[in-house]
């Protein structure tokens, strides 16, 4: 469904600044996302001169910039003119400050997409105007579109606006945005997806971006430009809510402790959900051992409480053996307060070249944890034209499907709809060592 995006009011001064926003931009193949993106940087001044002149090129019309070479950063890419990995560009307005992941729009580079969107607050998911045969009122979508909708959405990334690209270039743009934004809505609607916005923009002529096209209510179109849209939007909320959990990234020891009050290891790392503080009861995961928590130490090793989404170090009231990859998990009087289980029934977008199939053993990681996984069936693989449910005994690259695994250690996690850190896991390929799955746990 579409939500209609709030007038977005000046900043007062003394009003505190918003959180850094990441958000990427995803869709087909030259839908124009490396453009859009050089286009931000470009008309929020966020490129210096030199910069500028090394993407111009000489064209019949003189000196030509080439927006998209501003996040093309690889030689294969400036070659080839296309976008094969995230290329991640930093830039503030007055009001806030941004991080963008330009992601591919190649189905073989659906993994790198992937990957960016997990951590995203926002995905700008741009439709090209002209590969849409708009004059058709029943005209269906590309099916790049649709899958990287389908894959935000899988997600959980907070926030998605459609930007309807090259309108400049079609013969009734206005005609051509009601439809495209129609035939938009209805997906959204039918596949369960909250629309923040749906925006008609030139990229390579600016308009609708950064600043208004030059024609008042172009396209029809009453809203903010994008760039205003983003700017108001939230970020991904911590989930402080949840009981602790703290995946174990590095172990550091004192260089010298005479205290036997408390262990003499630092446990480094990002907590996952909840709040490590002082006095909490934790259980290491996969031993079980238990223990409290004697210290909490900030990024800058200042002794307080920490939240979710934030880097710490714990200490232990004692010594207890704990490792690269475990987990501290909050424990209350009736034992662990987080599930722990080795079945579980999740979604999958399979990005491996190689096929899933049934019986099939994998590394699976989960936080810095690594351990294997067996994929006992596949419930059903899901048709991105229809949005239908199939009967299926394998799914090819880019598909996406429920499947049951079996692991051979237990793990604690929450449904991802609950927590998008212990809800997800990763698969790879034991033989190649390739990534073969995103896995969020239902």
């Amino acid at each position: 469904m579409l939500v209609e995006h709030p007038a977005v009011t000046e900043a007062s001064n003394d009003a505190a600044p918003a959180a850094a926003l990441k958000f990427i931009t995803c869709g087909s193949v030259d839908d124009g996302k490396s453009t859009l993106i050089g286009r931000l940087l470009v008309d929020s001044k966020a490129v210096l001169s030199d910069q500028l002149a090394g993407v111009q090129r000489q064209g019949q019309d003189g000196r030509v910039t080439d927006l998209a070479l501003l996040t093309d950063g690889l030689s294969a890419e400036r070659e080839q003119g296309i976008t094969i990995d995230v290329a991640y560009r930093y830039f503030s307005t007055t009001r806030r400050k941004f991080i963008i992941g330009d992601t591919p729009g190649h189905e073989q580079y659906t993994r790198n997409m992937v990957t960016a969107a997990s951590s995203a607050d926002c995905a700008v998911l741009l439709v090209d105007a002209t590969k849409l045969a708009w004059q058709d009122a029943s005209f269906p979508l590309l099916e790049q579109t649709r899958r990287h909708a389908l894959l935000v959405q899988l997600l959980r990334v907070p926030a998605i606006v459609f930007a309807v690209n090259k309108l400049d270039a079609v013969t009734d743009p206005e005609q051509a945005f009601t439809r495209i934004s129609a035939a938009l809505t209805a997906f959204a609607a039918e596949a369960g997806i909250a629309v923040e916005a749906i925006v008609p923009v030139s990229a390579l002529k600016g308009w609708n971006v950064v600043d208004a096209a030059p024609e008042a209510h172009w396209c029809g179109y009453h809203g903010a430009t994008l760039l205003r849209i983003l700017e108001g939007l939230s970020n991904t909320p911590a989930e402080t809510a949840l009981p602790l959990a703290f995946p174990v990234q590095w172990v550091e020891k004192f260089s010298s402790s005479s205290d036997t009050s408390q262990g003499r290891r630092v446990f480094w790392g990002r907590v996952a959900t909840g709040k490590a503080e002082a006095g909490q009861r934790v259980r290491v995961m996969p031993s079980g051992k238990s223990a409290s928590i004697a210290r909490v130490l900030t990024h800058v090793r200042d002794e307080k409480a920490v939240a979710a989404g934030h880097s710490a170090g714990i200490v232990l009231d004692r010594e207890v053996d704990v490792s690269r990859g475990d987990w501290l998990l909050a424990e209350t009087d009736e034992g662990a307060a987080l599930p722990v289980s080795r079945e579980l029934n999740a979604t999958v977008a399979w990005m491996d070249d190689e096929p899933l199939v049934p019986g099939r053993a994998y590394w699976a990681l989960h936080g810095h944890r690594w351990v294997k996984a067996k994929v006992r069936r596949i419930v059903h693989r899901l048709d991105i034209h229809t949005l239908a449910e199939e009967d299926a005994t394998q799914l090819e690259a880019n598909a996406i499907g429920q499947v049951e695994l079996l692991l051979q250690d237990a793990v604690a996690t929450l449904p991802y709809q609950q927590s998008r850190t212990l809800g997800a896991l990763v698969l790879v390929d034991q033989a190649s060592h390739k990534t073969a799955a995103a896995v969020l746990v239902r």
